[in-house]
């Protein structure tokens, strides 16, 4: 790179190219967010799970219903009738959702989330052909379903470095 080239790039580098009014404005957003941001997390998964977990007292309205059922009974070899592992599921999800909605229980809560993702993510290694139209980069719906949970998974993550005070830090 020649000299000027340099020069140059370390003069934009030092310009305020956004202005005075976008930096303002940037900084109170980035407050709000540092400030309600972690309830906002935590009360949409909240939502998420007491949403799915209802669903599941009902016959067929949950899409995961089928994958769900047929991982736990193979993880449970097949000593649970589906309705109790339907509504053990739903009750499980549900209570999850009321603690993350009402900040109860906050490290039993994220326990009992973690513990439910293991057996969320063991379609993926139970049932290849269905989750996967192409292996191992092209998804089906239900494997689509199954791995955005990567991401309730990170928010849990940095919702529980929070249950001992944790707190974000805005520079």
């Amino acid at each position: 790179m020649s000299l000027g080239m340099v020069l140059l790039l370390k003069k934009i580098e030092t310009m305020n190219l956004r202005g005075e009014t976008f930096e303002k404005a940037d900084r109170k957003i980035t407050f709000w967010m540092a400030k309600h941001g972690l309830d906002i997390l935590r009360i949409s998964i909240g939502i998420i799970f007491f949403w799915f977990g209802i669903l599941k007292f009902f016959s067929g309205l949950s899409p995961a219903e089928g994958i769900a059922v047929q991982t736990i009974e193979i993880l449970t070899f097949g000593l649970i009738p589906e309705t109790v592992i339907l509504y053990g599921l739903g009750l499980w999800e549900v209570a999850i959702g009321i603690g993350l909605l009402f900040k109860l229980f906050m490290r039993e809560t994220l326990l009992l989330l973690f513990l439910q993702m293991i057996g969320t993510f063991s379609p993926l290694f139970l049932f290849p052909l269905e989750v996967f139209h192409v292996f191992p980069y092209s998804l089906t719906i239900e494997g689509q379903y199954i791995v955005k949970n990567i991401v309730i998974v990170s928010a849990a993550i940095v919702l529980g470095a929070t249950v001992r005070g944790g707190r974000l830090a805005v520079n």
